[in-house]
């Protein structure tokens, strides 16, 4: 398929003099936007057809109050389709609860699309639109993330038509899906927290295409690899009775062809299958046509990947399995958010750039937070060989939605389903997030499955946090732990999936969105130390996390997002502040683990053991307990009874998770090894969960010995540093976090006690 079709279409004579405003920040593709036609590229890679208009532009433009009817003028002109809030639309202004924009231009169209119907598509507009063609109502919509189109046949009058366009968009005072948007000053300004600016109006490309009276509207494809079949169901309008043709091919190469009713499913072989995976994202060629007996009456264009998603027992674990097999999905919170245009991205490359940022970091996921993207950005994650997956965009945190604003959530988030369920990309909804707007949360998750069975759901990430209530059902238990990465266990019935942490912050200087106010989960003092601190996260995932029962892990973020300063990249993207060979080299190691994983490390309890130093040149040191605080010393046989007697423990089942362990002193029965403010010390068991956690510890493989991770503070590991025994984190800012032999500092030989 081409992805690059152009179209054709007027403008108004007033483009000339229109200019953009200046954004806070500009990123590599601000200023390759064209004035005239900017997205140029074919808006829907999954329903192409070659005749078509782009209608972006310069178009006239107005704000009213939000009851007013339709101005006598228009005294403003505005780039569609970027927002009017966005420096790329010429406006950026605050729009309000109060406000209605209203959009005017004039098209003609082409001579050679007689005898066809003519359909105004919106790829998107945030919230609630009208659309007039020559002074007759075409349609309304409501919705800010679902496309919608009009047949405007009717209201053409053969020479110029002109269409108007009014937008009534409330944000957060509203009762609809709005995300991460908020009202606010569209100018940097201190604070805004995890809110951003809001997004109202056209936001996503408006263009015409010609077709004919009966035509195809949508593709339904599923790939099945038991059959090794393409089922597609070919949904067309004014088709009653018509037949449909699916062909499937590769590099111009017919692999498969099949016939059937329009509306029913169509089974397209597709032998010697070519599996779609992220390492190989091999995307077949797919043509349907529509048949007035023999006769071809419309056709269409697209592509399908070959993939299955499920969820199933590897090795008795509960795992997310593409193609039948567990690979760790490691992925970033993708915002989609640009200084420039907002919501929009400025050019198709850069709406690319993002994931193919992820691609270059050696992610494998993409976690499409609260947002909905174009079908380009699908067709690029399709393409480059991402797994994706997509959220559900919240209602206002802090309310409970009423009746008709579910209604509302509930048709929307169907009607994306509609729009995206033939991307192989797409491996998961994510229903709602850590309770905002949150209702019904088991009965949503099960319709949302049944509407699309060939996809795993999330029935609320984040059910640890903020107040969500747990549905109890879905594929996936979801956790949310910063900086984390936490203990997420996975049940009987769902793999355990790990849906935000981290959170690492630098503010890059000349590339803040508002100098001095950013913030994120846990500053780090430079580069290197983020780099460090990134990569042992990463690191512990695999070595501790991965063993432990996690399939899959969400990094908040790929980028900076207005004064959230915790991206992998500068909110401008001119500047990739991680160590890209690095951290794509953590990334490959975590996934290459999951397909090979390594038996899980066990411990004998019930019986005594002695810990003994691995680092070269203190391995006849031991660890014991002096004054109740944690050391290590040399001990042999010549040591006293009560030096053996201390650097002796008892291991037993852990005291906050049985699949762990925790360590009772030989001498002191009933006190046990815990950190507290990182010191790690002998203290009694005073009952309570902080304890019990503390005293926690969950073995991971090491180099000669076995290294021991806080099951409260994954990832933070029993150290030794200048003989003194500390809780020490890869990358950390302490001094007992000093990356010199630090392995080596973290593994321990378990040996025979010293005191039986």
């Amino acid at each position: 398929m081409s992805s690059a079709l152009v179209g054709v279409g007027a403008s108004p004579a007033g483009a000339a003099s229109w200019s953009p405003k200046a954004p806070p920040m500009t990123t590599p593709w601000t200023s390759q936007v064209p004035v005239d036609k900017p997205l140029p590229e074919y808006p829907r890679p999954q329903l192409t057809r070659p005749d078509w208009a782009n209608l972006n532009g310069i178009w006239d433009f107005a704000v009213t109050g939000r009851d007013a009817g339709q101005p006598s003028a228009f005294t403003d002109r505005i780039r569609v389709p970027f927002v009017a809030e966005s420096a790329l639309s010429g406006i950026q202004r605050r729009i309000t609860e109060n406000d209605k924009l209203w959009y005017k231009r004039t098209f003609t169209v082409p001579s050679d699309w007689n005898g066809r119907r003519t359909v105004l598509n919106f790829g998107a507009s945030d919230w609630q639109t009208t659309v007039w063609v020559n002074g007759t109502q075409a349609g309304a919509h409501k919705g800010g993330y679902d496309s919608f189109s009009y047949d405007i046949t009717p209201q053409l009058n053969g020479g110029t038509n002109t269409i108007v366009v009014s937008v009534y968009d409330p944000t957060q005072t509203g009762g609809q899906a709005v995300g991460k948007q908020r009202i606010n000053d569209v100018k940097p300004h201190n604070g805004g927290g995890i809110f951003y600016t809001a997004a109202s109006g056209i936001w996503q490309t408006v263009w015409l295409e010609p077709v004919a009276a009966a035509h195809i509207t949508r593709l339904d494809m599923t790939p099945n690899l038991g059959d090794s079949t393409l089922r597609v169901k070919v949904q067309a309008a004014s088709a009653s009775g018509r037949t449909a043709r699916v062909t499937v091919s590769s590099g111009g190469t017919v692999v498969g062809s099949a016939t059937g009713t329009v509306g029913s499913r169509i089974s397209v072989p597709v032998p010697n299958t070519h599996l779609w995976t992220p390492d190989d994202p091999f995307l077949y060629d797919v043509r349907a046509e529509l048949l007035d007996g023999s006769a071809v009456t419309d056709s269409a264009g697209s592509y399908a990947g070959m993939r299955s998603i499920a969820i199933a027992k590897v090795d008795n674990v509960l795992r997310p399995v593409l193609n039948g097999k567990f690979v760790f999905q490691t992925g970033t919170l993708d915002q989609g958010y640009w200084p420039d245009g907002i919501y929009t991205a400025p050019t198709d490359a850069a709406l690319k750039s993002d994931l193919q940022a992820h691609k270059d970091l050696g992610f494998n996921m993409v976690r499409k937070h609260i947002k909905v993207e174009p079908q380009r950005w699908f067709y690029w994650a399709d393409k480059l060989g991402l797994l994706v997956w997509q959220d559900m965009p919240a209602m206002d945190t802090g309310k409970t939605p009423d009746a008709a604003a579910r209604t509302q959530w509930e048709a929307e988030f169907h009607a994306i389903i509609d729009q995206h369920r033939s991307s192989p990309s797409l491996v998961m909804w994510v229903d709602q997030n850590e309770g905002w707007g949150q209702y019904d949360q088991a009965r949503i998750a099960n319709e949302v499955k049944a509407y699309d069975p060939t996809r795993l759901v999330d029935n609320m990430s984040g059910v640890n946090c903020c107040g969500a209530v747990d549905g109890g059902n879905g594929d996936v238990v979801d956790n949310h732990v910063y900086v984390g990465p936490g203990n997420t266990a996975p049940t009987a019935t769902r793999a355990a999936v790990l849906g935000e942490f981290g959170g690492l912050g630098y503010k890059v200087p000349g590339h803040e969105w508002f100098p001095g106010g950013g913030f994120s989960y846990e500053d780090q003092p430079s580069l290197s130390a983020l780099n460090d601190r990134f990569v042992g996260l990463i690191d512990g995932i695999r070595i501790g996390q991965l063993p432990a029962g996690l399939s899959a892990s969400v990094y908040t973020e790929i980028t900076d997002v207005e004064n959230e300063a915790n991206g992998l990249l500068t909110y401008d993207r001119q500047v990739v502040k991680v160590d890209a060979a690095r951290v794509r080299a953590a990334n490959q190691a975590l996934v290459n683990a999951s397909k090979n994983p390594a038996p899980p490390v066990t411990l004998p309890t019930g019986g005594y053991k002695s810990l003994r130093v691995t680092t070269p040149g203190y391995t006849d040191k031991y660890l014991r307990h002096q004054d109740s605080l944690a050391f290590t010393e040399v001990v042999d046989g010549n040591s006293g009874a009560l030096l053996k007697n201390d650097a002796t423990w008892k291991v037993v089942p852990g005291l906050a998770n049985g699949n762990c362990y925790s360590f009772e002193s030989r001498n002191y029965p009933g006190e046990y090894l815990r950190h507290r403010d990182f010191r790690v010390r002998r203290e009694a068991n005073d009952g309570s969960a902080l304890y019990r956690a503390d005293a926690t510890w969950c073995a991971v493989a090491g180099n000669g010995g076995v290294r021991l991770t806080s099951a409260n503070l994954p990832g933070s590991y029993l150290r030794h540093i200048n003989s003194e025994v500390w809780l020490a984190t890869p990358g950390g800012g302490h001094d007992w976090d000093n990356p010199a032999t630090f392995t080596e500092d973290t593994t321990w030989a378990v040996e025979a006690p010293w005191a039986p």
